[in-house]
């Protein structure tokens, strides 16, 4: 084999030196590693820029925040029509709230003031001893976190020159 084709014969190098080569290399090298390094700071400064980012995020949702802004709009018309349809009818509704509650006085009469109707005697029992056993779960609990969070009061007086928390106690005689 000849000196050429050990070189890489028939390449744009195959002219130059191994030292050439290895400084074209490296410069491309180079290049190639700075462009990278600046992509990277635009990336950088991309990612920080909130304005950027607020930008970039409402022209990517555009069209769900017109949909989101266009519900809302609707929602608040219905409303503000509603209002005022409850507003004009406001003597008919209360007359009409008056006579429901003249039936419901007049079938049940002990019930004046509700008119939901009475649940099955199981359900509300067992309504009540849910509450009753997660109120005590709750209590206990906290019971414990206190307990756990302050001394109680019956802890034995520390021996004199015995450490609490890493400072050394001593207590001395009472001079009267």
């Amino acid at each position: 084999m000849s000196e050429q084709e050990n070189k890489g014969g028939g390449h744009i190098t195959a002219s130059m030196s191994d030292r050439e080569q290895v400084e074209k290399t490296a410069d491309r090298l180079r290049d190639e590693l700075l462009l990278t390094l600046e992509e990277l700071e635009r990336r950088r400064e991309r990612a920080m820029d909130v304005r950027y980012q607020f930008r970039h995020a409402l022209g990517k949702n555009r069209d769900v925040i017109l949909k989101a802004g266009g519900v809302a709009l609707a929602l608040a018309l219905v409303g503000m029509g509603y209002s005022w349809w409850r507003e004009r009818h406001r003597e008919e509704l209360l007359w009409k709230h008056r006579a429901q509650a003249l039936r419901r006085a007049w079938v049940h009469p002990d019930r004046l003031a509700s008119h939901a109707e009475e649940r099955p005697v199981a359900i509300e029992l067992g309504r009540k001893l849910v509450l009753i056993f997660v109120t005590t779960l709750a209590s206990a609990m906290a019971k414990s976190a206190v307990q756990s969070l302050v001394p109680s009061s019956s802890e034995t007086p520390e021996q004199p020159g015995r450490t609490r928390l890493g400072l050394l106690t001593t207590q001395s005689p009472a001079r009267a």
